[in-house]
């Protein structure tokens, strides 16, 4: 019989198991044997949440395209989703280490792209140059002063600083292709060396993606099935039917009402806990946004128990630092906002606020459900709200000298789909790129300068030290409030286990079939 019981899975990232799990990941629990059966028959189906018309490996942060390049692609590097464990993919092994700051990566034998053609060390540093040189990317791979090909199996990579225990995992960021590719054969139609290629491509509302297996992979996660076929369905009722009617085999973002209704079918939803938030997203470059007291007075303002209780039906945690409390690096924050509307008109009135009239973007998707209560509470403090629901236009919000259209923005985000090492999800949000820079403004303010001075010494700390120093980052986050999150999510995942062997949901957006088969 189907299991019809609500799971919730631990958070169990660590810095620590990103950077150094390879020994322990390789043999337990990764699938990491290279006996694994072939094809064995069937479509795996899926229905995704969301949308994206740019297929390219480089920089992506499309939700539906990095769940399938997890599939289509190689790192030198990957991570396990399930458990953030770091295991070699088209490396053959660990780095090897020159000095502190030169390391020297080995390929695998006989890795080949989809079309045939061998895997070279002259793809990988063409790859991580053109990451690099990213916007999106560059920020987490600047440790890197050079990649160089020793030879066709092997790539050098000089630092400009230690950054031995975040290495590998930053490393699984970048994912190789064919050097040969040209920009809009990389955006349109891509090759890589994962046990899946594509054979067709739409990821528009209403489109597909199509998937056959690699018939040149030589890794340790074959494809286990026939075909692979995602529909793209924005529409929660759209996802809950395919599934119901048994379309598709997994769904992801199953909606809170429809998840009983579900269960009440024979469908499976596990609920897992992780880092998914809705966060505040304030325009600093604004008054009185500039004004930690105002900002701080929004947290102070937002019931946020009551938002977890009737909208998200229980199913989201509470904030008390930049990290939920089941991450291995948590530490709770000095500052900790409870409902206090009390609190907030103090703050309002000291920073000479008493009464603002603002425009609250809200973001179309899942978080509009959470707007309604939110206006109410601010209003009732004297922040008087507009509501002003519309999809982003994240174009809009670059570095800039001209006024961003925007007072407070309502939207939500996940950077655990990049990893889960601390400064990783820090440096996300509030490092040196297009986030503080052009959406939140907050870069160049002396509390950023302050933190960026900590992240950069806990990059070249380990142990205590560089928990301690992360520590000082999560109190300059929680305090100044430039973006911060009102709770952390739990992510629910629906899926007929009488029609799949070996799926497992994850707590980030995006669906993983690696080593699934079809029942």
């Amino acid at each position: 019989m189907t299991d019809r019981t609500l799971s919730r899975r631990s958070f169990i990232a660590t810095g620590a198991a990103l950077a150094g799990g390879v020994a322990l990941a390789s043999n337990a629990g990764l699938g990491l044997n290279a006996s694994v059966a072939k094809a064995e028959g069937g479509t795996l189906t899926g229905a995704c949440a969301y949308s994206s018309t740019n297929y390219s490996p480089v920089g992506s942060s499309s939700a539906l395209i990095l769940g399938a390049i997890w599939h289509v692609f190689e790192g030198l590097y990957e991570i396990d989703l399930h458990t953030y464990e770091t295991y070699p993919a088209l490396a053959s092994g660990d780095p090897t280490k020159v000095s502190d700051t030169e390391y020297e990566v080995t390929l695998r034998d006989g890795a080949k792209f989809s079309d045939g053609t061998d895997v070279t060390a002259a793809d990988v540093v063409n790859a991580f140059e053109k990451n690099i040189a990213n916007d999106t990317y560059g920020a987490f791979l600047s440790f890197i002063d050079s990649v160089e090909a020793k030879d066709d199996k092997t790539v050098t990579f000089k630092l400009k600083y230690a950054f031995d225990t975040l290495l590998k995992g930053r490393l699984a960021l970048v994912k190789i292709f064919p050097a040969s590719l040209t920009d809009d054969q990389l955006s349109q139609s891509p090759i890589g060396t994962g046990p899946w290629m594509y054979s067709s491509i739409d990821g528009d509302d209403g489109g597909a993606i199509e998937f056959e297996p690699n018939p040149n992979y030589n890794g340790s996660h074959p494809a286990k099935a026939d075909s692979m076929h995602w529909d793209v369905l924005l529409d929660g009722t759209s996802r809950t039917t395919a599934l119901q009617e048994g379309t598709a085999m997994v769904m992801e973002n199953v909606p809170d009402e429809n998840a009983e209704m579900l269960q009440n079918s024979g469908a499976t939803v596990d609920y897992v806990a992780g880092f998914n938030q809705p966060f505040l997203m304030f325009n600093t470059k604004k008054a009185p946004f500039d004004d930690v007291r105002v900002r701080q007075a929004f947290f102070y303002a937002i019931n946020v128990d009551q938002l977890i209780s009737n909208v998200m039906n229980g199913h989201a945690s509470k904030v008390t630092s930049f990290l939920p409390e089941s991450h291995a690096n948590y530490h709770q924050a000095s500052t900790v906002y409870t409902y206090d509307p009390d609190k907030a008109k103090e703050l309002l009135k000291e920073a000479g606020q008493e009464s603002i009239d603002i425009t609250l973007k809200v973001n179309n998707n899942w978080v509009s459900t959470l707007s309604a209560q939110i206006k109410n509470d601010l209003d009732a403090v004297g922040i008087n709200t507009t509501l002003q629901e519309e999809k982003i236009n994240w174009s809009e919000l670059a570095e800039s000298d001209s006024e961003l259209p925007y007072d407070v923005m309502l939207t939500p985000g996940d950077p655990t789909c990049f990893g889960n090492d601390p400064d990783l999800l820090m440096n996300w949000w509030y490092g040196d790129n297009v986030w503080t820079r052009g959406r939140s403004c907050w870069a160049g303010t002396d509390e950023w300068n302050q933190l960026q001075d900590l992240l950069q010494q806990a990059r070249e700390a380990t142990g205590d030290d560089q928990q301690q120093l992360w520590n000082q980052c999560f109190d300059i986050i929680a305090e100044q409030v430039p973006l911060y999150a009102l709770f952390h999510r739990e992510l629910a995942t629906g899926y007929q286990a009488d029609m799949i062997d070996g799926f497992k949901p994850i707590s980030t957006t995006g669906l993983v079939f690696l080593d699934c088969a079809a029942k």
